[in-house]
């Protein structure tokens, strides 16, 4: 396993007191690349992680889950310089589409596997904190010493509602390969529609879907700690039940991201039975954001 990537400490400094931020993102072990990626750019943090192709599956496209995340964090850095006051959907819909134009005109970008990532970002604006979740990428908030989690489940309703149309199919007319296939199938004509889930892929009105609003930074509900999760970390809560989210960001702020991934190495070693989908580990990564009270 290569050694976690960390930011490190660091602070945004102005009107407002400083923000710390720490990461941590490995690949999956006996992986050669990491599909997710963590970022900052400024007040801005973030933590992408992009939908695994699974062996056999035409993307139509030339480049990779991790060509794809690279690019959407560079076009979303881009995209926050140039326009810093501006929404984070809006931001996020410009990067989706300078992307499109990254792709060089070789893949076929209508095609249902073109690659994707869910997208979970955070910005300290001052007074206060604004945020999107795109797809299963969790945001949890320590707000005045109330912890909760910010999510969008649609892929989750999505994948219910996938499981119940397979398990109709006769177990005997189709082998598991090709369940499998018929099952990735139906995922793909859901990605990015009304009665389905959305993700970042080449379609900027995807932006435009995602879960968002805004936290004060002062005051006696002001934020005080936050971590942006890809679901290879969120499973220590939500399929491993290591601790629970409030158990997780004590976790963060007494022994950082490093040894949250670590404990979920161990749990995909000694409970395979409560992974919820079909591989066995995944890329996991983590983004914790400490900011001071404010005057």
């Amino acid at each position: 396993m290569r050694p976690p990537t960390s930011f490190g400490s660091a602070d945004v400094s102005g009107p407002a007191p400083m923000m710390r931020v720490c990461s941590a993102s490995v690949p999956a072990p006996g992986r050669p690349v990491n599909e997710d990626l963590v970022f900052r750019f400024g007040p801005l943090v973030g933590v992408l992680d992009g939908a695994t192709v699974p062996d056999g599956f035409d993307t139509g496209c030339v480049h990779g889950p991790e060509w794809y995340v690279r690019h959407l964090a560079a076009r979303i850095g881009v995209a926050e310089a140039v326009r810093p006051a501006a929404r984070l959907t809006s931001n996020l819909a410009a990067a989706i589409l300078a992307v499109r134009a990254d792709h060089g005109g070789q893949c076929d970008l209508d095609h249902p596997g073109t690659p994707s990532s869910t997208v979970c970002l955070l910005r300290d604006c001052g007074d206060q904190v604004d945020y999107l979740v795109l797809c299963d990428s969790p945001l949890v908030l320590d707000v005045g010493g109330q912890v909760s989690v910010v999510t969008d489940d649609r892929l989750d309703t999505a994948m219910a509602e996938l499981r119940r149309t397979v398990a109709t199919v006769p177990a005997g007319t189709a082998d598991p390969v090709a369940r499998f296939r018929h099952a990735v199938g139906i995922q793909r004509e859901r990605m990015n529609r009304t009665h389905g889930y959305w993700v970042a892929a080449a379609d900027p009105d995807a932006a435009f879907h995602a879960v968002t609003g805004s936290v004060p930074r002062r005051g006696p509900a002001a934020l005080r700690r936050a971590a942006l999760l890809s679901d290879g970390a969120s499973s220590a809560v939500e399929q491993f039940g290591l601790t629970d989210w409030a158990g997780l960001l004590d976790l963060l702020s007494d022994d950082g991201p490093a040894a949250l991934l670590g404990r979920v190495r161990e749990a995909e070693r000694d409970h395979p039975d409560r992974l919820r989908r079909h591989k066995p580990t995944d890329d996991a990564s983590v983004v914790f954001c400490e900011f001071e009270p404010a005057g």
